[in-house]
């Protein structure tokens, strides 16, 4: 229960440390996404600028840059590049996942599907992919090609199996591990890979921050999925129960629906079987996941990935580098933004 107790207790800041460390390239970053994203297209650059104003935390290209400084990575560029390339692969994807889930907020601001339709969202939402791929060929690196472009088909897939099983209470608590792996893990694994193939390191310390990555993504889903259910916390942006008026099955109701008793199982299975649920409907869900401990089961589960991201670090001398991401691995499930 450490993790637990230090989530009540505090926020790790190794969040902000790693920003600090990389935060030039950042700002370079940025300047990358927004060069690549100008069209004379009139709707594509509203919509495009209005898209980077909204700001993110940007962790996944923070692991790249993160990542390659670790392997020693100092001169060039291919760091900014790929990282700018991974975060638009993240946007394209929660362009899409907007329009699949009908969203009309994300981190506190109207999404574009609100604003401009879901038919300009998901052409959009392809426009960046294609910069990306564009970004990707520029690098030259088959091997960063390969890796960055089956993530993107893992990624699709990852959300056809989420459509696939929406709705489904009784869902395998091994099928939502596949669907994060695939949805959330794989990007992850993708940032912190590429940054230590530009580098020119070792095959084992490539695996080793594939391995980091994937983990630190599957420990951040897990958070961001029970942060959902989680009454004691209030983020910004970030509305309560709304992956339970989406009707999306994640870890918090599947351990919940171990637990019930069979007439709150019926209850339950009600809620996601109606094309819509009420406050109510959450109220009394929330209830129930805090009879049955389940904020604090779900976070048991996280510190198992927990463990394994920070282990895998073990094959790198002690630096600053390395103590910053052995933390950030708490920060993925202590954050509170």
């Amino acid at each position: 229960m450490g993790t637990v107790v230090q989530l009540k207790k505090q926020i790790n800041n190794s969040y902000f440390q790693l920003k600090e460390s990389v935060d030039e390239k950042l700002v370079l970053v940025e300047e990358k996404i927004k060069s690549k994203l100008t069209s004379d297209v009139e709707l594509v650059q509203k919509m495009t600028n209005y898209h980077i104003h909204t700001g993110g935390k940007r962790l996944r290209a923070l692991l790249t840059l993160g990542s390659a400084k670790l392997c020693g990575y100092t001169k060039g560029v291919r760091d900014i590049n790929l990282a700018a390339c991974v975060e638009l692969i993240h946007s394209a994807t929660l362009m899409h996942d907007d329009v699949i889930d009908a969203g009309d907020l994300r981190r506190g601001k109207k999404t574009p599907n609100s604003i401009w339709g879901n038919q300009s969202s998901i052409l959009i939402g392809d426009y960046l992919l294609s910069r990306c791929f564009e970004m990707m060929v520029e690098d030259g690196n088959l091997e960063i090609l390969k890796i960055l472009s089956s993530t993107s088909a893992q990624i699709a897939q990852g959300e056809v199996l989420q459509l696939q099983h929406k709705g489904e209470v009784d869902m395998l608590e091994e099928t939502y591990l596949k669907i994060i792996s695939s949805k959330t893990a794989a990007l992850f694994a993708a940032a912190t890979k590429v940054g230590a193939i530009i580098s020119n390191t070792e095959n084992r310390k490539k695996d080793a921050l594939d391995f980091y990555g994937k983990n630190i993504g599957l420990t951040f889903q897990i958070a961001d999925d029970t942060l959902d259910y989680n009454s004691e916390f209030k983020l910004f942006g970030k509305k309560m129960g709304k992956d339970f008026f989406e009707g999306k099955i994640t870890l918090p109701i599947i351990l919940l629906f171990q637990k019930i008793n069979s007439l709150e199982k019926q209850k339950i299975n009600d809620f996601f079987i109606q094309e819509d649920r009420s406050d109510s409907d959450l109220s009394y869900t929330l209830n129930l996941i805090k009879k049955y401990n389940i904020i604090n089961e779900c976070y048991k589960k996280a510190d198992h990935f927990i463990s394994l991201a920070s282990n895998s670090l073990s094959i790198f001398k002690d630096s600053q580098e390395k103590t910053t991401l052995e933390n950030l691995t708490s920060f993925s499930l202590e954050r509170n933004f």
